[in-house]
């Protein structure tokens, strides 16, 4: 009898993410929430992105397919001037601050990135992107407050930034209790300029 061997996977998407500044003036922002909110699911602020294109979980011999078209294609798009805005939540249970500033570019970017995915062969589900960056999530079977915390970001207006890489990203997804954590498998700068 033959033993059926799986293949190594990880859980992977593609990414921009904001500078450290960013960052923490969002996290500043969240101070009311996260006392008031204290058993929310928060995100770690080193792990904050605006996800592309979720790949999902793929074979690891997927990964080096996507290197050379993901650098290629940073090389050619220029940096994106965003900026982190306001506040909302999805299905009352997801919390997330807004993207601003150059949205119909990073609509391009996540085009062209989806399209490199597809042309590598990687099926993936292509979900119309909703530019955000996702914050934290009520926990099963525990009241859901992100409409509360969503309603304390509405007049957040965080500074102008530069988004001048993409990332490559693997998750552990947390097949546990413990919150997922984030790697970069690879990033590159944009190239192309201002």
């Amino acid at each position: 009898m033959k033993e059926k061997i799986q293949a190594a996977t990880v859980r992977i998407f593609i990414a921009v993410a904001p500078p450290d500044e960013a960052k923490r003036e969002l996290e500043g922002a969240l101070g009311p929430a996260y006392e008031a909110y204290p058993r929310m699911r928060w995100n770690r602020i080193e792990d904050w992105h605006i996800t592309l294109a979720f790949l999902g979980e793929l074979p690891v011999g997927a990964v080096p397919l996507l290197r050379p078209p993901l650098a290629d294609l940073a090389a050619t798009h220029r940096p994106l001037r965003l900026a982190l805005r306001g506040g909302g939540h999805f299905d009352e249970r997801v919390l997330w601050t807004g993207i601003a500033g150059d949205v119909e570019g990073l609509h391009l970017l996540a085009d062209d990135v989806r399209t490199v995915v597809k042309e590598c062969g990687i099926p993936f589900e292509g979900r119309p992107l909703r530019p955000h960056l996702t914050l934290a999530r009520s926990r099963r079977n525990e009241p859901p407050h992100a409409v509360e915390a969503a309603a304390g970001l509405a007049a957040f207006s965080g500074r102008p930034w530069r988004a001048e890489r993409l990332h490559l990203v693997g998750s552990n997804i947390g097949r546990g209790p413990g919150p997922i954590h984030y790697r970069d498998i690879e990033a590159w700068n944009f190239g192309g300029g201002d």
